[in-house]
């Protein structure tokens, strides 16, 4: 990596970065296409047939009344939560590493909380009703119910997702007075309103350092607590199995352990099909692999500790929704959860396994579908196994919740390649940074642009 940093010049960052961006190839519309017609066909269309005939259209019922929407919402917030809080703490740590990856991690962030709302607005049936959760002075002189779990979901997507907008948009005004210095027509004007007038003035670069540790230093703490607040929706309850005062630690690592591996993906798309085996090499699949490594150690000793305090409590309701999870109806999923949560990520341990690009896109695509299982276990193994039998039940998807489940992973790609083709995906001026100086030799313009 080092040889090869030495190779690159400031132009070369310049020349690369903005190629992506301008020189768009017919694979990237007919890509896009396919994305924008499975999210019409797969989630609006589903969504707009259950506005119609009604919330009986999933296959949700008493006494599962949860089912795969608050699951997708929650993976979604999970998904969400490694990216922009990834890039704040190898900021604060000054890691090198990040600054090639961090700016479409910010941005896997800000598509998987756009989804998670819209997960939101799926799952309470009537979505002309939403301004309901909002704290808004109205004519009636109601307000919210500020304990109502749906409101903490609100606040807790609003804060973070107006956090992460502007974290990073700050972060690539640099970049966007790189670009608009580059291009012409209609994508000069649009990178002249986005730059915000940036001319890379001294008190321009300290004002944004300082801002930019400011908002990284704020949003760790409040990415910890949002999740938090996510499981704070299921803890409060007294539903057996759900009632777990470990729930906003489990959620929070499963947050980051799940948006780890989404990342791990992430890279190794823009890598492959946007020419970035410059910037996007080894060490960064060899770092984040040892991050994964780690978060699965703690998922799986947060899962035991799970297991073992429902048994030890001795509660007979307890005893039965453990036994349910784990030789039941679910029993597959359970243990297929963790085999790809707890059991396949100790590859990693070896560096020839985390530094091959393949096996770790398989490996991080199978982390996401166990940690999607988790979420869905979550709900499906609770409601449907609480104090009474005649109160048990089994819930089953329908092809309406099935549908909508693949229509929002195509919307999270849609949203996607629709930003790699306005933001730069990587970091023109942090790149530079870790490239060496410039030689005396060099015009003004080569060690400026």
């Amino acid at each position: 990596m080092q040889a090869r940093q030495n190779e690159i010049t400031f132009a070369d960052v310049n020349d690369d970065i903005v190629r992506s961006l301008v020189e768009t190839g017919p694979r990237y519309y007919v890509t896009l296409a396919i994305a924008v017609l499975i999210t019409l066909t797969c989630f609006f269309f589903p969504w707009f047939y259950q506005l119609y005939y009604g919330i009986g259209a999933a296959g949700m019922n008493h006494p599962a009344v949860w089912g795969t929407y608050l699951a997708s919402f929650i993976f979604w917030i999970g998904l969400s939560h490694s990216g922009t809080l990834l890039s704040c703490v190898l900021h604060i740590t000054n890691s090198e590493w990040r600054k090639a990856m961090y700016r479409s991690a910010e941005a896997m962030t800000l598509f998987s909380l756009m989804v998670a709302a819209t997960m939101v607005m799926v799952h309470v049936g009537r979505p002309w009703f939403i301004h309901w959760a909002l704290p808004y002075p109205n004519q009636m002189e109601m307000w919210p119910n500020f304990r109502s779990p749906l409101l903490f979901d609100v606040m807790a997507i609003g804060t973070y997702l107006t956090g992460s907008s502007i974290f990073i948009y700050m972060g690539s005004i640099p970049d966007f007075a790189a670009v608009r210095d580059r291009t012409t027509g209609w994508r000069h004007h649009m990178y002249v309103l986005l730059s915000l007038g940036w001319r890379g003035t001294d008190t321009e670069w300290h004002r944004l350092g300082w801002a930019y540790t400011f908002l990284a230093v704020l949003i760790i703490p409040l990415a910890v607590s949002v999740h938090s607040i996510v499981s704070w929706d299921f803890a409060m309850s007294v539903v057996p199995s759900l009632h777990q005062t470990i729930f906003a630690p489990y959620f929070v690592v499963g947050a980051i352990y799940s948006g780890t591996a989404g990342i791990v993906t992430v890279m190794f798309v823009l890598r492959k099909y946007m020419n970035f085996e410059h910037y996007i090499t080894k060490i960064h699949f060899d770092n984040l692999g040892k991050l994964l490594l780690a978060l699965s150690l703690i998922w799986t000793y947060i899962n035991v500790i799970e297991v073992f305090t429902g048994w030890y409590s001795g509660d007979t309701a307890e005893i039965e929704a453990l036994r349910y999870k784990l030789f039941g109806f679910y029993a597959p999923l359970y243990w297929e959860m963790i085999l790809f949560c707890a059991a396949a990520p100790l590859l990693m341990i070896s560096k020839r396994f985390r530094t091959s690009f393949v096996p770790m896109l398989i490996l991080s695509i199978a982390i996401n579908i166990g940690m999607y299982t988790e979420r869905f276990l979550i709900v499906g193994t609770s409601l449907s196994r609480q104090y009474l039998p005649d109160s048990w039940g089994v819930y089953v998807p329908s092809m309406v919740e099935i549908s909508i489940l693949i229509g929002s992973l195509a919307m999270f790609c849609t949203l996607f390649l629709i930003f790699v083709k306005i933001f730069p995906s990587v970091s023109i001026y942090e790149v530079k940074e870790t490239l060496p100086a410039p030689d005396e030799g060099k015009t003004e313009w080569q060690a400026t642009h």
